[in-house]
């Protein structure tokens, strides 16, 4: 029987078993904190059904004033470094950063981390002009079935994200996808996933659920159940044993977390730093992935690491001051 049909017929945990068996002989015990670095909370498409820029855009009247300053994103890189967290990629929607601004500021956060990074800034054919920096070039797919997709991402064709790939791939980057569970599919457009998998080499797959948001579509829409979730992502697992998983999923839904894991997840994703960290929310993250038989690399809890003392750029000493005492606020 398919991975599919499997899922479809709820035979979640017969796929969980085989995928954590099958994930634990490939990728070992770690797992890893990924962040998103957001560049803007400014997208001039704004027409995505799930997403929260599409509420902000009637209200901005210059997109530069939804731009994060460049300090406080390479102050929140050097916060990733200590706290030994995997900087997931950069993100923003278009338009917010041109493409010499983000290749400037992916070498500078390289220059902290010592890490080359993945972009996920929607589709552009201008890929020539980054280098060494950049190691991955992400597409945000959200939805596989091209139907669905067409529906839900208007301004974001599925071939033009395809096409982008196909060049990044071409140019010798690694490429990812992000998918949106929730969002109306089933879990027959599992096909249409697994597909575009196997048709783009695709290397690294992130999922996230639907956080629903107030002022769009999707506002009265629940979250996709949980073992649903789980069982997409060992079904996935499964069918491509060396992709590098990463699951999303938010502060009200940490009880996920273990399921994910268990299902095949390399890395977990989508958590609000300065809220968490210290908290009884960040213990509960590092009790999810013990109870799961794994070892966290990166620390939700440990001060030591948030106050290292190595010298960072003056410039950006004064947020990190800040970031961190946001941080201490939740230390009980």
């Amino acid at each position: 029987m398919k991975v599919i049909d499997k899922l479809e017929n709820l035979e979640i945990w017969d796929l969980i078993d085989k995928s954590n068996k099958i994930h634990l002989q490939t990728h070992g015990k770690i797992i890893s904190i990924e962040r998103a670095l957001f560049l803007s909370w400014w997208c001039e498409k704004g027409d995505c059904a799930f997403c929260y820029m599409r509420t902000q855009k009637p209200k901005i009247d210059d997109p530069k004033k939804a731009r994060r300053s460049i300090n406080s994103i390479l102050a929140e890189a050097e916060l990733c470094r200590r706290l030994n967290w995997n900087i997931e990629f950069l993100a923003g929607g278009y338009g917010a950063f041109n493409t010499a601004e983000i290749k400037n500021l992916s070498k500078k956060i390289q220059e902290i981390t010592g890490q080359s990074l993945w972009l996920n800034i929607g589709i552009t054919q201008e890929l020539e002009e980054y280098g060494k920096e950049i190691a991955g070039i992400t597409g945000a797919v959200e939805v596989a079935n091209p139907k669905l997709h067409e529906q839900i991402c208007p301004s974001k064709p599925l071939e033009d994200i395809v096409n982008m790939l196909y060049l990044a791939r071409d140019l010798g980057f690694k490429t990812g996808m992000t998918i949106i569970l929730g969002l109306g599919e089933t879990p027959q457009d599992l096909e249409f996933l697994f597909n575009m998998i196997k048709k783009l080499k695709i290397q690294r797959l992130t999922f996230y659920s639907l956080n629903p948001q107030k002022g769009t579509p999707y506002e009265n829409r629940p979250s996709p159940a949980s073992l649903y979730y789980a069982g997409t992502v060992a079904a996935t697992r499964i069918k491509f044993p060396d992709l590098e998983l990463i699951c999303g999923t938010w502060i009200d839904n940490l009880a996920n977390i273990g399921p994910l894991i268990l299902s095949g997840a390399n890395g977990l994703t989508k958590f609000p730093l300065f809220k968490m960290f210290g908290s009884h929310y960040g213990k509960r993250l590092e009790e999810e992935v013990f109870w799961s038989g794994r070892t966290l690399k990166g620390t939700f809890t440990n001060y030591d690491s948030l106050l290292d003392d190595s010298k960072s750029p003056a410039e950006i000493e004064p947020l990190i001051k800040r970031y961190i005492d946001k941080c201490l606020n939740n230390k009980s």
